[in-house]
């Protein structure tokens, strides 16, 4: 009996589309250790359809056409080294947004840009937090926030 929900997929898959999928389907390979794992192609060397695997995750992506026109998304990706894979991106020819920094919410996270305008923000998860504890962290760095704009 046919699966309703394809094994290795969740229930909700990211489809990125974009305007030069090749282009951005190697930088995911090089900077995060994407593989790929389905390709379809269209008229002009053009990816109709194109299904990567990054850790446990299946994202889908292609060029876009007249049914699906291209716009930016931001995803975050955990993994075990964030410094690591964030120097991997820059050194890919990401733009950075975010340098890798500790975050008041328990993750350690920066972010790149891609070639396509796609934001990637990388973390490694360091420390579990209470609903409380994150309440209270949370408040504490919008105060700061508030602040630092005065």
């Amino acid at each position: 009996m046919t699966k309703k929900i394809p094994d290795g997929y969740g229930t909700v898959t990211p489809y990125l589309v974009t305007k030069d999928a090749a282009k951005v389907i190697e930088f995911l390979q090089k900077s995060f250790d994407a593989k790929l794992t389905h390709e379809c192609m269209m008229k002009g060397d053009k990816i109709g359809h194109a299904e990567i695997k990054i850790g446990t995750s299946i994202m889908m992506i292609s060029d876009e056409c007249e049914q699906a026109k291209a716009m930016p998304s931001m995803f975050y990706i955990y993994t075990e080294d964030c410094d690591a894979m964030y120097k991997r991106a820059i050194s890919n020819g990401a733009q950075s947004l975010e340098e890798p920094s500790d975050k008041f919410y328990g993750d350690r996270s920066g972010g790149v840009k891609d070639i396509a305008g796609n934001m990637w923000y990388v973390a490694t998860h360091k420390e579990d937090l209470s609903d409380a504890e994150m309440k209270k962290r949370a408040e504490e760095f919008h105060k700061q926030m508030a602040g630092a704009k005065h």
